[in-house]
């Protein structure tokens, strides 16, 4: 069973602030030994946002396929700002027209996954975003993702939902029974093997998962630190990647790992996505 070695357009340094332009992540991916991008849709009015049409769209899935880079998922930030699960009606309805668009361009790419947070309790890294509840992110996260399941159908993208750090979904079960209240091959989880090292095991979520798993994110973490600083190099923290690589053939897992490197170094930034690809080979058995 062979997985593609691959990267997320977050990981190149410029990426947050808009300086990088979606063509030019290819190259680098190519250049680095990649075989596949995850690439971000951003707000409208970045280089590659919501308002990207089906052309920009087919040109870069023309120019990754002729450089042999992979389109297999899509990312986005967009939901820490308008979320499905947020108290507010016209918020999820804004929330829902953006998901709903990032879905047809998705679709234009030719990805099968786009990465879907449903909703966020609280955003760690946005102190000023009001506190919302539990029971309301879950209730009105998933009207959001049932009302746009013909929708996925119809582009052919399923809904990959991310374990993030927004105080839900945060054990396997919890994730599992998410999923499953809709019995819907158009919804899964994307899962993040870094994410979960504060409070779980990748490799046991793997299982637990099982054909549910439609995306996996590659990260490491050092749990003795416990903030967001303990995210490091891979194969510097607390992920057994042997463990995780295994459990992946074990469960049938057939697709991209995609590296999602940040925070960039503060100096030479290229040197994490040179040595991330190398790291990778080491634990996928290439070096």
């Amino acid at each position: 069973m062979a997985f593609l070695k691959g990267i997320n357009y977050w990981s190149f340094p410029g990426s947050f602030d808009d300086k990088v332009d979606p063509f030019d992540a290819i190259r680098l991916a190519k250049e680095h030994g990649y075989e596949a991008l995850e690439l971000c849709i951003g707000d409208t009015g970045t280089q590659f946002g919501l308002d990207a049409t089906e052309q920009k769209c087919k040109d870069l899935l023309a120019d990754a396929t002729s450089q042999g880079i992979a389109l297999k998922t899509t990312a986005s930030g967009l939901y820490w700002g308008n979320s499905m699960g947020d108290p507010d009606p016209a918020v999820r309805a804004r929330a829902k027209s953006e998901l709903k668009q990032m879905l047809q361009i998705s679709s234009w790419l030719g990805c099968k996954v786009h990465l879907t947070i449903p909703a966020a309790v609280d955003v760690f890294f946005l102190p000023s975003r009001p506190v919302q509840n539990y029971s309301e992110c879950l209730k009105y996260g998933a009207e959001g993702i049932a009302e746009l399941l013909p929708f996925a159908e119809s582009v052919g993208v399923k809904m990959g939902i991310e374990n993030v750090w927004n105080k839900i979904l945060i054990t396997s079960g919890e994730m599992k029974a998410f999923i499953q209240q809709f019995n819907s091959p158009w919804v899964g989880c994307l899962f993040d093997v870094g994410n979960v090292i504060p409070f779980g095991y990748p490799d046991q979520w793997i299982r637990d998962l099982g054909h549910h798993l439609v995306a996996v994110h590659i990260k490491d973490y050092k749990r003795a630190v416990g903030t967001a600083e303990g995210f490091c190099d891979l194969c510097e923290g607390d992920v057994d990647f042997d463990a995780v690589m295994q459990a992946l053939k074990d469960v049938g897992f057939e697709g991209a790992l995609v590296a999602e490197m940040i925070p960039h170094y503060p100096r030479y930034p290229m040197v994490r996505v040179a040595n991330t690809s190398r790291a990778m080979d080491a634990f996928m058995g290439r070096a």
